[in-house]
């Protein structure tokens, strides 16, 4: 399986303890804190607990290739040639063969189409038979995420629907918008998207 997967601008590849400053001072941001699950406020600790679960995600994942695992893949998203982390995606394996796709960028990363090529690998190994051989992926995001909801329209997620008080962030459900893709979709814009007018041209490096 691969574990690490990159292109001309990002690469992916998992954490370590050695990104453990980087992921705390990333999780301050309050756009991270608005959209995601997240602890709020984001410790030291957080960090490090989070790391040790994908550390040992991976470790599982290596090891029993074939097993239908319920762990997280989760990459570090770095730019290409260097070990600084500018954020963060993952597939929850939820077994038979299906995840749920999830992201979060650094503030100084956004608006350069970084997490849109991040996300283009990530499905790339999830859906590779060589890699986690994904039937189907999911994305959530909170109602009024336009960053994260432009991503996934771009990559040919089909749009399903609105669902109340879907998922729990620190003791409060809020609503949710729910989308999945296909291992056979093509990974190009599906419409209709309700705001489909709303989202920007992508940029042109990413």
């Amino acid at each position: 399986m691969r574990v690490t997967t990159s292109d001309d601008v990002v690469m992916l590849s998992p954490p370590t303890f050695a990104d453990l400053d980087a992921i705390t001072r990333a999780c301050q941001d309050p756009e991270i804190a608005r959209w995601t699950t997240v602890p709020s406020p984001y410790a030291p600790e957080h960090a490090r607990g989070f790391v040790t679960r994908v550390t040992e995600a991976w470790a599982l994942l290596r090891s029993n290739p074939t097993e239908e695992l319920r762990v997280e893949a989760t990459w570090a998203v770095r730019a290409s040639g260097t070990d600084t982390l500018i954020g963060m995606v993952g597939l929850g394996l939820e077994g038979e063969r299906s995840a749920e796709l999830g992201y979060w960028l650094a503030p100084e990363a956004r608006g350069r189409g970084v997490m849109s090529r991040a996300v283009r690998l990530a499905l790339e190994v999830g859906f590779a038979d060589d890699g986690l051989d994904l039937e189907r992926v999911a994305w959530t995001a909170f109602v009024g995420n336009w960053a994260s909801w432009a991503v996934a329209w771009r990559h040919g997620f089909r749009f399903e629907g609105q669902v109340r008080r879907h998922t729990p962030q620190r003791g409060v459900r809020r609503d949710s918008w729910i989308a999945t893709l296909l291992r056979e979709d093509p990974r190009e814009p599906a419409t209709p998207w309700p705001g489909t007018h709303l989202v920007a041209p992508e940029p042109q490096d990413g």
